[in-house]
């Protein structure tokens, strides 16, 4: 995958954005996961706790999904498509920094999605997400 950079921030093509710096990665089988940008995580800093979502908890675009914390302040991951979470990433409960350390190598939460289609053309692909960075 390529990398599109916008300043000292990363944007991974191939992935759909929010303007509040959450992606959504579609897989093979439609299910959808979930992390933050690198943006997010380097306007946040050091990641100290990641409340992960409950499994089975069905939430809608833009729903509270988890809330994440640092150094810096507490921050709050909304739902990029409408679902139900059906597997979290464990191992953040343990070592949050790896969304420091791989932002879109590691994802939060796996949704099995409600209405994809018509939500996903609501997102922003890789290039406008970018541009959108480039505005703030």
């Amino acid at each position: 995958m390529f990398m599109i950079e916008v300043g000292e921030y990363k944007v991974k093509e191939g992935l759909y954005y929010t303007k509040d710096h959450e992606w959504a990665q579609v897989l093979e089988d439609g299910t959808v996961l979930v992390g933050i940008t690198d943006y997010a995580q380097k306007e946040l800093g050091d990641l100290a706790y990641v409340e992960l979502p409950e499994v089975g908890k069905a939430v809608s675009k833009g729903d509270l999904l988890c809330e994440i914390e640092s150094v810096k302040a507490v921050s709050e991951v909304y739902a990029p498509v409408s679902g139900e979470v059906i597997e979290v990433n464990e191992e953040l409960e343990d070592s949050p920094e790896l969304l420091n350390e791989d932002p879109y190598g590691n994802w939060i939460a796996k949704l099995k999605p409600s209405n994809l289609e018509e939500e996903l053309r609501e997102l922003m692909d890789a290039g406008a997400y970018a541009k959108y960075l480039e505005s703030l």
